[in-house]
Parts: structure tokens; sequence; C-alpha cells
């Protein structure tokens, strides 16, 4: 249920505004991250995530009407019908009328909220459990922690700072490359499984949202994909460049063990320190042989410089190409293989 401690006639919940209350600001920023529109914090600080938050959801109220980007399904309801005229522009600011959408979104049982923990750091605990008590044959494990570590920090729900009250689900916003208000995606708990409908589906929740090891699957299944249709595919969207440029075309090489042998899809960590290291130089180090693009800062990546990177032509297997295809492809998915490659070493 909404609070509607900030739904007041006449008030207005903005940046740098006035006679607001710590307790209107946590109470919006409560509202704003269980309907998925506030990435984290509820602090009681209207700063910049917020007022994001806020833009995105006016952007929803004039624009979603519950159908999918791609092909994962519509969403159950749509943000548009919430409306009713109320919200004309989008502002950033909150008053009565945008306070009016939110309680009536947060009242209707068929618009789904997104779950939060009691106790988030128990909860997170499960993750590596978890991981060690699957039976995993279909990708490697240190590859997937390296993963779940660059997407989440291995973790399925928010661990808050003093003073805030975060304990939601962990979520990753994508966002539009001009508008950066107008979310596209998002990426939810530990393995940050990727929605391109919102509000998500109830059987959704209950999946890979609730369910930790539900979540863990999704990513095994995602690495494996990425390994199986987007490393030595038929057409260049389903090549890997690198690979590509590293190995050529040759059949895919799954682990360099044996499967009878107890270092196979298991000994990853041995795998990068053999394969040695080296030092990625911001603007000199090209993406790989020849690239005629050089690791360059991005806005997910500010820093191009990475010390001890594994060397991943000598890894042995085909699966530091299949962690960079995790996360698409173009620069900032090799800045992402590098921190995966640097997660399995120290992990």
């Amino acid at each position: 249920m909404p609070s509607l401690s900030y739904k007041e006639k006449g008030l207005i919940l903005k940046r740098s505004g006035s006679g607001i209350t710590d307790r209107q600001i946590r109470d919006l920023q409560r509202d704003l991250r269980q309907l998925g529109y506030l990435k984290s914090g509820i602090d009681g600080v209207f700063a910049t995530g917020t007022e994001q938050a806020v833009k995105a959801l006016q952007h929803d109220l004039l624009h979603n009407d519950g159908r999918s980007r791609k092909d994962d399904g519509s969403a159950p309801v749509s943000v548009l019908d919430f409306n009713r005229g109320r919200v004309v522009q989008v502002t950033g600011e909150v008053d009565e009328n945008l306070a009016g959408c939110i309680s009536d979104m947060l009242d209707d049982p068929v618009f789904p909220t997104l779950p939060k923990a009691a106790n988030p750091k128990e909860e997170n605990s499960k993750i590596v459990a978890s991981m060690k008590e699957m039976q995993i044959s279909e990708v490697p494990i240190p590859f997937i922690m390296g993963i779940l570590q660059q997407e989440s920090g291995l973790r399925h729900y928010n661990e808050p700072p003093k003073n805030d009250e975060d304990t939601y689900i962990v979520i990753g916003l994508d966002t539009n490359a001009n508008q950066k208000y107008i979310i596209t995606s998002r990426g939810y708990g530990a393995g940050q499984y990727t929605l391109f409908h919102h509000p998500p589906r109830k059987e959704e929740i209950e999946d890979f949202m609730l369910d930790v090891e539900k979540n863990l699957r999704k990513a095994i299944w995602e690495l494996r994909e990425k390994f199986d249709h987007f490393v030595n595919g038929d057409t260049s969207g389903t090549r890997a460049d690198d690979r590509i440029v590293e190995y050529g075309s040759s059949p895919l090489r799954f682990c360099k063990y044996a499967s009878e042998d107890p270092r196979y899809l298991r000994d990853c960590k041995q795998c990068m320190i053999n394969a040695g290291q080296q030092d990625i130089k911001e603007g000199v180090t090209p993406l790989y042989t020849n690239s005629k693009n050089a690791f360059i800062p991005t806005e997910y990546y500010k820093k191009a410089s990475y010390d001890t990177v594994p060397v991943r032509k000598n890894v042995g297997c085909d699966w530091p190409y299949a962690a960079r295809r995790y996360n698409g492809a173009g620069i900032n998915s090799y800045h992402y293989q590098v921190k995966v490659l640097r997660n399995i070493l120290v992990l």
C-alpha cells in the first residue's frame, strides 16, 4: 500500500524544494522503488536519482502501453491507463496529480510491485551456497560467479548503508541514449535477468525474482545461450570479433580438460593464472589484434586502464568470449569481459 504523506494538496516534491520532510521523500522513494523506477536509495535525499525516477514514471504515464520492445511478452497492465489526463509533461516534480497516479498504481492488485527482503544480507548469502549445491554441467561455475560479481556484486537484494531503508531486489536500469530518464529495459536480481516490458508479470516475480535459485538458473541459461549462438555463429551478429581474430571459425572449445577430469569446468582460476596477465592502457591497447578501436572510457566505464588482466586467447576455452557477449557487443562489452576475467582471478 502506498503512503500518502506526500499526497497533499498544493505540495510539490522536487530537487532543492522547500517545506519537504525527510519522511515525505522516503515515502516517495519507497513507492518509486517498488514500482520499478528508482534504481536504489530510500534515504530521504531528493537528488538526481530520485528526480530521474520521477521523470521515468512521468514518461511511462504518457507513453507506456504495456507492449514489449522485444519478444518477452506484454506487461499485465498499461501504465498509460493510470494517467487519466493527470500528467501532461515530464518535469521531475511530484505534485498532487502525480501522487494520485502513484497511489492508484500501488492500490491496483494487477500492478505487481517488486519484492524486498527483511534480511537482505542473509538472503544474499544463499547465492554462493546455492551455486555450490547446484549440479551444473552447462557452464563453468567460476565464469558464472565472475559474471554475477560484475552484474550485481553477488547480491540479489540491496544491502543499504546506514540511514537507507532500501532492501528491495537489486535492479539494473538500461536507459535511452538521448533521454536518460527513459528506461528501455530492467535487469533483476543477482543475475540481472532482463525484461523489456514493464511492469513485470506476476509469474515473473514469483519465478526469478522471489526464487534466487531460479534467477541463477536464468543466468546459467543465458551464458550457455551466448556460448552456443553468439561466439562462432554464421552471421556477423552471432560471431565474436575477438574470437574470430584469435581463433578463426574453428569448433568451439568447451573446456581444455576432459569431462572425467576433476578440473573440468571448475579450475578456471588456475587457467586465468596460467594464461598470463597483461596491462591494458587507455587509448592505446586495441580491443583485439588489429582492431581499429582501443579501450577508452565510456558512460558506464569511466576508466579504461586495467592491470593484471588474464590474456583471454591463452585461457584454453571459449568462455571468455561468451562472457563478453553476455553483455552484448561494442566497446562496453570489452570492458565487461575484462572485469569478469579479473573477477575469476580473485574470487
